[in-house]
C-alpha cells in the first residue's frame, strides 16, 4: 500500500476515519447476529431500540453485547499499543506480543491464578507487571548484541518463548488449579461478560484516550531522542512514559481477550500505509481499524466451524505470521 504524498495525509484523514467507522459498525452489527442463533441486521437494530424478553434479544444483550465490546476495545488497545512501540523503539517490527509483553502478562495472570488467587481482582496490574519484565528483558537481551529492529524482535522472540515455556509448565505440575486460567488465556473472547468488561474496562479506557492525545510526542520521539532533545522534548521521560502506556494497553488487553499476537503488528502498518507517518492522525485510526479486525475476526472464527468455535487467536496468527516474515525479509538485520 503506498503512503500518501506530502501534505495529503491530512486531507485523507476524515474520508479514512470515516469508512474506518463505517466498517467497526458495521462489524458490531454482523457480531451481534452471528453466532448459533443467527439474527437479521434489522432484528439486531430493533432489540438494541427496544430490548424485550425474546431469545434475540436474550442473545443480544446477554451474550454478543459483552463479547463484542470486549473484542473492540481489546483490539482498539492493541492496535494503538502497537504504534506507540513501533514509534518510540522506531522499530517496524515492534509488536506486543513479539516483543514478549503479551506471552509476560499471560505468565503473570498464570502466576496470579495459580499462587495467588485473592488477586483475581487486580488482573490488569498482574499483567501489567509480567508485560513490563518480559519488556525489560527483551530491551537488554537486544541491546547486548545490538539494537536492530530484526534483533530486537529474535529478543522478543525468545523471551516469548521462554515465558510461554513457564506458563505451560505451572499448567502441568499445578493443573487443578491452573484450570482457572485457560479460558482466559486461549487467546479468545468467547464467554466474556458484562463482569469481566466492568474489571478491565476502567485500565483500557483511560490509556486509549491519554495515547490519542500524545501523538505528537510520538512524532519527536520518532525523529530519534537527540533531535527530540534540540527541539526542547525531555525526550527519555516521555520514552519510558510512552512505553508504560504501550505495556499498559497490551496488559489491559490480554486481561480481557488472553493473547492475541500481530494485531499490534498488522493494524500500526495499515494505519501508516493510509495516512503516513504522523502519528496524531494514524493512532485514532489503528484504534478503528484494531477493533473492527478483531470484532471481525471473532464473528469468522465462530462462522469457520460453526457450531464449534475456533479461537480468534488462530485466525489472527494465521493472518499475521506471513505478514511478520514478509516484513522481516524487507528489513536489514
Amino acid at each position: 500500500m503506498t503512503r500518501p504524498a506530502a501534505g495529503r495525509p491530512t486531507s485523507w484523514a476524515p474520508l479514512c476515519y470515516l469508512a474506518a467507522a463505517a466498517l467497526l459498525g458495521a462489524a458490531f452489527i454482523v457480531s451481534l447476529g452471528s453466532g448459533a442463533l443467527h439474527i437479521a441486521p434489522e432484528e439486531v437494530l430493533r432489540v438494541l431500540q427496544t430490548p424485550d424478553d425474546s431469545r434475540e434479544s436474550l442473545a443480544v444483550w446477554t451474550l454478543r453485547f459483552p463479547r463484542t465490546l470486549a473484542a473492540g476495545l481489546a483490539g482498539a488497545a492493541l492496535g494503538v499499543s502497537g504504534l506507540l512501540l513501533q514509534g518510540v523503539t522506531r522499530n517496524p517490527l515492534a509488536d506486543p506480543g513479539i516483543l514478549g509483553v503479551e506471552a509476560g502478562a499471560a505468565l503473570a495472570l498464570m502466576l496470579g491464578v495459580v499462587f495467588f488467587p485473592a488477586l483475581g481482582g487486580l488482573s490488569v496490574p498482574l499483567a501489567f507487571g509480567g508485560g513490563l519484565l518480559a519488556a525489560g528483558l527483551t530491551l537488554g537481551f537486544a541491546a547486548r548484541s545490538g539494537f536492530t529492529p530484526l534483533r530486537l524482535a529474535l529478543s522478543g522472540v525468545a523471551v516469548a518463548a521462554l515465558c510461554s515455556a513457564v506458563t505451560r509448565s505451572i499448567q502441568i505440575l499445578w493443573e487443578d488449579r491452573a484450570q482457572a486460567a485457560l479460558v482466559l488465556l486461549n487467546g479468545s473472547v468467547a464467554g466474556r461478560t458484562w463482569e469481566d468488561l466492568a474489571r478491565t474496562w476502567p485500565w483500557l479506557a483511560a490509556p486509549l484516550v491519554l495515547a490519542l492525545l500524545l501523538g505528537s510526542r510520538v512524532n519527536l520521539l520518532a525523529l530519534g531522542e537527540d533531535v527530540a532533545r534540540s527541539l526542547g522534548a525531555q525526550a527519555g521521560r516521555d520514552l519510558l512514559g510512552l512505553s508504560l502506556l504501550g505495556v499498559l494497553l497490551a496488559a489491559g488487553a490480554v486481561a480481557l481477550t488472553g493473547p492475541l499476537g500481530y494485531v499490534g503488528l498488522i493494524v500500526p502498518h495499515l494505519a501508516r500505509g493510509l495516512l503516513g507517518r504522523d502519528h496524531r492522525l494514524t493512532l485514532p485510526l489503528s484504534a478503528l481499524l484494531g477493533a473492527a479486525l478483531l470484532i471481525l475476526a471473532d464473528v469468522a472464527a465462530r462462522l469457520i466451524d460453526a457450531p464449534a468455535e475456533t479461537p480468534v487467536g488462530l485466525l489472527i496468527a494465521a493472518l499475521g505470521t506471513p505478514f511478520f516474515i514478509v516484513l522481516a525479509r524487507r528489513i536489514r538485520a
